[in-house]
């Protein structure tokens, strides 16, 4: 669904709004007036017919009718017809020859008597001065109501502006705010008691995100450093039984599977530890890195676990990359991501590294693309039966972001691409 802001929906209204009210006002009145205006016209055809028969028809011969019609233009007296009955009202063009068009005539048909014989009265009026009168009233009108809308547009415009910058200001204070960053949260005051309101709501809520996050972040650290002598008991108790020589076969198995899980507690117990650290900026110093230094040595580290697994790996340095990071974070970076290649590349697949223009990218073949929004997530295991501890990417994120880099990923022809913009 297309999302459109709250402003521009309701200023969309307005708008079909203003526009419906125009379309609909604009002709009717159009008509309304035009309507008065032949009211009027006949009006004062009726006043001239009165004017006729108070003044001139007693006086008027049969005679004279050659030279009334002569001598007026807009009145004449016509033979009789039989058809007409009473006072008739037309509309009609007639051809002006002082104009030389022709031009449209309000016209009125009336029976009178001369003399005692019948005769038609006609008088017209002509409509064009009346016409134009219209059209400019009916254009001041339109361009009246076009101002009116237009200025009530853009004042809605500019005061709603106005008013939602506190509740767009909120919403922006929002979608900037994660949990594990210090980012201060500076409202901006109003007197609307709505949006006061909405502020308060704002600031409680991060303040009890931060409290939780707080809470739970000593707790993961503090059991972190508790468990370490434990888990190092544990496994050097268990490297003792394996130096015995009376184990039998079922107990070799079971003490290797405890092994194993000793040893994922002891590297998820390690990388607690890490983010546990990053997060209370142990890692402050810096110093000039190259990444090309940094790519041989995990290629070396690699190697032999990507050959036994028949892994290909190729390496295109086209450019030399240095950066000025904390060297530990930034090996922990580059290192978890080629053992990210690594593990998930499945038996002969390939594992490509190109290293550009300040630009890190790991790459391994895959079969279908993985959730962005969740990989870079703690405790994130899109293969639950993977031995991982779902943290490596996550420490790798968190790396970037203290670093200002840029960590993405995407799937492109088959390949899981990791990319980082340093």
């Amino acid at each position: 669904m297309a999302m459109t802001p709250l402003l521009t929906k309701t200023l969309r209204w307005y708008v079909i709004f203003a526009a419906v009210i125009l379309l609909v006002t604009a002709p009717v009145f159009y008509y309304v007036t035009r309507h008065l205006y032949i009211d009027e016209a006949n009006e004062t055809l009726r006043l001239r017919k009165k004017e006729f028969l108070h003044y001139h028809q007693p006086k008027l011969k049969e005679a004279d009718i050659v030279n009334w019609n002569h001598y007026n233009r807009d009145e004449k007296i016509l033979p009789r017809d039989r058809r007409l009955k009473r006072d008739r009202f037309i509309t009609t063009f007639y051809y002006d020859t002082l104009s030389e068009e022709n031009e449209p005539y309000r016209v009125l048909r009336s029976p009178v008597t001369i003399e005692g014989q019948p005769y038609v009265f006609f008088a017209k009026i002509n409509l064009v001065e009346k016409e134009d009168m219209m059209k400019s009233i009916a254009l001041v009108f339109l361009v009246l109501m076009v101002s009116l809308l237009t200025g009530l547009y853009f004042i809605t415009r500019i005061l709603s502006i106005r008013l939602w910058k506190p509740f767009y200001n909120g919403l922006a204070h929002l979608e900037k705010f994660e949990v594990d960053k210090s980012i201060s949260t500076t409202l901006t005051p109003t007197d609307i008691n709505e949006f006061n309101r909405l502020n308060m709501a704002i600031e409680n809520l991060i303040r009890k995100n931060k409290v939780i996050y707080n809470d739970q972040k000593e707790f993961i650290e503090n059991a972190a450093h508790e468990l370490q002598t434990p888990l190092a008991v544990i496994q050097g108790k268990l490297e003792a039984l394996f130096l015995q020589s009376n184990l039998t076969q079922s107990q070799s198995e079971v003490l290797e599977k405890l092994s194993s899980a000793v040893t994922r507690m002891i590297r998820l117990n390690k990388n607690l530890l890490l983010l546990s650290r990053i997060e209370h900026d142990q890692f402050s110093e810096s110093e000039n890195i190259s990444i090309n230094d940094l790519l041989k040595k995990q290629f070396e580290f690699f190697y032999e676990q990507a050959v036994s697994r028949r892994i290909h790996i190729r390496v295109d340095e086209k450019k030399s990359v240095t950066v000025n990071a904390n060297p530990t974070l930034t090996e922990v970076l580059v290192s978890n991501l080629f053992y990210n290649a690594v593990k998930h590349s499945f038996e002969g697949g390939n594992v490509l590294i190109t290293l550009d223009e300040g630009i890190l990218s790991i790459a391994n073949t895959g079969t279908a693309p993985l959730p962005e929004q969740k990989i870079f997530e703690r405790f994130s295991k899109i293969n639950p039966s993977t031995q991982g501890s779902g943290l490596g990417l996550a420490i790798v994120r968190k790396v970037a972001d203290i670093n200002g880099w840029k960590i993405s990923y995407a799937f492109e022809n088959n390949l899981h691409l990791f990319r980082v913009n340093f």
